[in-house]
């Protein structure tokens, strides 16, 4: 890493105009305007539920209430919508949700829950239900346009059920669903009985969305369906539940006992042989949701540690304000900025709040990237007659040619014939999904584990670094409930160990591992153009988990058991968390190229560029040294602590990459005394823009 020490100041802290294009929104007018919409709600009607001790009580109360109105009022109730059904967002909206859940988590993530709920439960619907009943319940969650006379309908999805793809046994659920009437040449009655846990938005759904399985031998298997408060029997939204975080979300245990017909089942069903068999089961409803509607909660945590940064700044400064000293003394302008320890540790804070905010947007993008190709995969193989076991064994035989496109996209030059063949590839639906696939069952586990896990930790400094304010309710940028909520959203949509499983399946898919390849060769380039990001430094430490995973799916312990393997969490799962750091510093570093390289073409941001660019190189290197330094932890004790005789083992490879790594962090140290310097001349108001 270069160790040169040249200073810059940072003006002051990033503005809309890089953000758009470090986050690749620059040339989005509509989620220009969404962040605009959530962020002055967020500082405006949030902000002044939390100052007003809103989060002090469990029950809904109006003032929460005041909430929907705005979201309504807003434009963000319709966010989910097409313009079609009412919203203003063409396309896929992962990128747009994920946007908002952030400017909302900026001041309060209960408030962002609240929003991203009634989405959530639409979810199973907008991805796997019918035409008719995509048109019905999206429509009806649209607030009603000027001279409508009807009211807004809110849902809530009610899983508390195992999750699939985690290791799990998915096809036991507690709720059930039987047949309780059918008479001949009419729709079915079902009857529905399912209790709910820690579930969002009950204190006013109208519908809720419920995974249940069969207890009838005239239904088969597992389903969702849709219930609504106005049918036959019990729709309890239960007691709400004694959260500590969270307060801005209602949050209850319901209870569900009641009569739907046969239509509510999510996707359709069919009838063979005097047996309903529903189209789509509970689990393909839940992985297609879940691929996506995990991002947004962890980019809430992402808007914890950067929303932090202001507050600190100014608490810092201010800390010896009032005594003896005056404007122009260092005690007075700088405070406890005046000691190295109090500005990296902030630069710790910072550093990690990009990154992962780096790797949250950039899951969004990818899975609005994705969201046409899995349609077009789903149509291609309904078409063929593709379903089950064949379905998989389709795409198990397109990896040789996925492969073959991964080195043709990251190629620096191509010929006539090989761009030929690229095209070929890239019309080539079941190779796009393939690819698109990987990357997901990396991107989505790995944001909403890391995001969330990592970030409550990193809040944890942001409010010691406040003092004795840090645990006041009144604390500059609520930073204590902030820290407090980050414990829930590592919980939300399956715990920390559902996220590490399902990265244990997917890291060994050889569509991953040839993009980790790839990426080391795109590193090397980086690092040759641009010494001092920490580039070289990520390479390294890329191939050393690429070496240790080898080494562990290869070999077996003292007890000839397999190193790797689905029960031996105490080995997949320090893999899966290794892994977030490398992907998150990755796309750190990208979002840094994407700013060197667009950045001079908007003027504002032309203008102090260099200063920015040098600040965020800085933020890389600092992150990228601490991810190798994880990375060399944690490979080392799995390789070490369960290899069968180290002196006799031929680790010596493991020696050099890790030796190799270690050295390459030189200068990472001046690195952070630079960004930490530069952090002392920053300008901030003098107040935030939300209340304390």
């Amino acid at each position: 890493m270069d160790s040169e020490s040249t200073s810059y100041s940072l003006p002051m802290l990033p503005d809309d105009n890089l953000r758009q294009i470090m986050w690749r929104f620059s040339d989005r007018y509509d989620l220009q305007m969404a962040v605009q919409s959530s962020r002055s709600m967020a500082r405006g009607i949030v902000a002044r539920l939390v100052a007003e001790g809103a989060r002090n009580t469990h029950e809904w109360t109006k003032e929460k209430a005041e909430l929907l109105t705005a979201f309504d009022e807003s434009g963000l109730t319709a966010l989910y919508m097409d313009p079609e059904q009412g919203g203003f967002i063409m396309g896929p909206k992962n990128l747009a949700m994920a946007l908002v859940a952030f400017e909302l988590s900026w001041v309060d993530a209960g408030a962002a829950t609240s929003s991203l709920a009634n989405n959530l439960a639409l979810a199973p619907i907008h991805e796997k239900g019918t035409d008719e009943q995509r048109e019905f319940y999206m429509s009806k969650c649209v607030p009603p346009q000027p001279g409508e006379d009807r009211k807004i309908w809110r849902g809530a999805f009610a899983l508390t059920e195992p999750l699939p793809f985690v290791g799990v046994d998915t096809g036991v659920l507690q709720g059930k669903i039987r047949i309780e009437s059918w008479e001949e040449g009419e729709e079915p009655i079902l009857k529905v009985d399912k209790r709910g846990r820690f579930i969002t938005n009950m204190g006013f759904a109208n519908f809720v969305t419920a995974a249940v399985t069969s207890d009838d031998e005239r239904i088969k298997g597992t389903c969702m369906v849709i219930m609504e408060d106005t049918d036959e029997g019990i729709y309890d939204k239960g007691v709400p539940t004694q959260k500590l975080v969270h307060q801005l979300s209602s949050t209850r245990d319901p209870v569900f006992s009641l009569k739907i017909p046969a239509s509510r089942i999510i996707g359709g069903y069919d009838v063979v042989d005097g047996v309903i068999i529903p189209k789509v089961n509970h689990s393909e409803v839940i992985g297609s949701v879940f691929h996506r509607t995990r991002i947004p909660v962890g980019v809430m945590t992402s808007a914890k540690l950067l929303s932090a940064i202001e507050p600190i700044i100014n608490y810092q400064r201010t800390r010896f304000r009032g005594g003896d000293t005056g404007p122009g003394s260092p005690r007075y302008d700088l405070g406890l900025q005046m000691n190295e320890d109090a500005l990296h540790r902030l630069i710790d804070i910072w550093a990690s709040g990009e990154s992962s905010a780096s790797m949250g947007f950039e899951a969004a993008r990818q899975a609005d990237d994705f969201d046409p190709i899995e349609r077009q995969k789903e149509a291609f193989c309904k078409e063929q007659g593709l379903t089950g076991r064949k379905q998989f064994m389709a795409l198990r035989k397109k990896e040789k040619e996925v492969l073959e496109y991964m080195d043709l996209l990251y190629a620096d030059e191509l010929s006539a014939e090989d761009e030929q063949r690229k095209a070929e590839l890239e019309a080539d639906v079941l190779v796009q999904f393939a690819l698109r696939d990987a990357r997901a069952n990396i991107m989505n586990p790995a944001t909403k584990l890391w995001n969330t896990g990592w970030g409550a930790n990193m809040m944890r400094e942001a409010v010691t670094l406040m003092g004795g304010y840090g645990v006041t309710e009144d604390c500059p940028g609520f930073l204590p409930q902030k820290w407090m909520d980050a414990q829930l959203e590592a919980t939300y949509e399956g715990p920390e160990a559902v996220q590490r499983r399902h990265l244990s399946l997917g890291m060994g898919n050889n569509i991953f591992k040839k993009e980790l390849t790839m990426w080391r060769k795109e590193l090397a380039k980086i690092a040759a153009e641009c010494p001092g990001t920490g580039a070289a430094t990520l390479a390294a430490a890329l191939e050393l988990w690429q070496w240790s995973f080898e080494y562990l799916t290869s070999h077996k312990d003292a007890n000839s058991k397999a190193l790797f393997h689905g029960k031996r969490q105490g080995v997949t799962f320090p893999l899966a968390d290794s892994i977030c750091w490398l992907v998150a510093a990755y796309y750190q570093l990208q979002d840094l190229q994407e700013l060197k390289k667009s950045g001079p073409m908007n003027p504002v941001v032309a203008e102090n560029l260099d200063n920015y660019t040098s600040f965020f190189a800085d933020l890389c290197a600092v992150q990228i040294s601490r991810a190798a330094g994880e990375i060399g932890r944690i490979c080392s004790n799995l390789v070490f602590a369960y290899a069968v005789d180290p002196e006799a083992e031929d680790l010596g490879e493991f020696d050099v990459l890790r030796g190799k790594m270690d050295r390459l962090m030189a200068g990472s140290g001046l690195a952070k005394d630079r960004a930490a310097n530069a952090l002392t001349g920053v300008m901030i108001p003098e107040t935030l823009d939300y209340p304390a």
